[in-house]
């Protein structure tokens, strides 16, 4: 390398040729292949100035010693900084596949039921979600759905929504029970999660023959009922303690008859803790806006309503957006 270098400066000296700039660029790959420092680096330029350059002054010669210091330090952190580079790299691929499994525990299948209009929107504010959604059809055209939200995020909310999509998978029999099921759940989550995490969730059962919503909660959003009778919302407000705090919980189940176009809204907090200017929005500007989109399909009303808050917060998300609507249409 130093006979390489030197013959390579001195060309440059001689020259101030362009090639010499470019074998130079060459040349500092070949010094990335074998780790040199940029301490070494500079300890070989002053070695080969100093044979180069008949008897260069004692001042360059200094200079290149305090030059030296000042890579030694810099050396030290470049490597620090491009092995929290690869490190952070690692975290996102990571992350990335961790997303990718988190995408896949949700389910993308159309709801195709005749007395039903049924759609979804979920937006992550980062590359992971807190929230979690869930729904089924089954055989009778009865539905289940849930909209539930991890008190954390990252890949330990990732693990906790495997967990509870696999619970709710075990429990058929109960899809259509919403506290018989969050009972379940619960004793579920309990044993499972650590005690700083807890998870909300509201879920509810459509009996599509008597147009009956049946539902239970622990500890989330209010579910929101439009009337198109009266073209009003009524929260329905629930009891009911998070999942994962004690074992032995018992959940209380509600029941609301829905009229040709009533709608039922589930959310998570990611819908009411919108800010405008600091300040979270008003659930009646929530009501306002669901409104203003009634006359749309199902899916076309929370893609629309999601993409209105989205604009009342300058695209920038700051937590988790899930909002469902199931609406009776015969």
């Amino acid at each position: 390398m130093y006979h390489l270098y030197k013959e390579m400066l001195n060309n440059y000296m001689q020259s101030k040729s362009e090639h010499t700039l470019y074998s130079a660029q060459q040349f500092s790959k070949e010094m990335l292949e074998k780790d040199m420092s940029p301490e070494e680096v500079v300890s070989l330029h002053k070695s080969v100035i100093t044979e180069l350059v008949n008897d260069p002054s004692g001042e360059l010669l200094d200079s290149f010693d305090l030059l030296l210091e000042v890579m030694i330090g810099y050396g030290l952190a470049h490597r620090e900084h491009l092995s929290l580079r690869d490190r952070q790299r690692q975290l996102d691929s990571e992350l990335n596949v961790a997303a990718r499994m988190q995408q896949s525990l949700l389910p993308n299948n159309k709801i195709e039921v005749e007395a039903v209009d049924f759609g979804v929107k979920s937006v992550p504010a980062g590359k992971m979600s807190g929230d979690y959604y869930h729904y089924f059809v089954d055989e009778h055209g009865n539905i289940g759905a849930a909209v539930a939200d991890v008190i954390g995020k990252g890949v330990p909310a990732a693990m906790c929504m495997s967990m509870i999509k696999y619970a709710m998978d075990s429990l058929p029999e109960q899809r259509l029970q919403p506290a018989a099921l969050l009972e379940n759940l619960n004793r579920v989550v309990a044993r499972n999660i650590d005690d700083d995490m807890f998870i909300t969730m509201v879920y509810g059962s459509y009996d599509s023959k008597k147009h009956q919503f049946h539902f239970a909660s622990a500890g989330h959003e209010p579910c929101l009922y439009y009337s198109a009778d009266t073209d009003d919302f009524h929260e329905l407000k629930t009891k009911g303690l998070v999942l994962g705090v004690s074992s032995k919980v018992r959940y209380e189940e509600y029941v609301r008859d829905l009229n040709p176009g009533d709608f039922i809204v589930l959310l998570s907090d990611g819908v009411t803790e919108c800010r405008i200017n600091g300040e979270f929005i008003e659930m009646k500007h929530i009501k306002q806006i669901i409104r203003k989109y009634k006359h749309l399909s199902a899916q076309q009303m929370v893609d629309q309503v999601y993409s209105e808050l989205e604009k009342i917060q300058e695209f920038q998300l700051r937590d988790d957006f899930t909002l469902l609507i199931l609406r009776r249409n015969v």
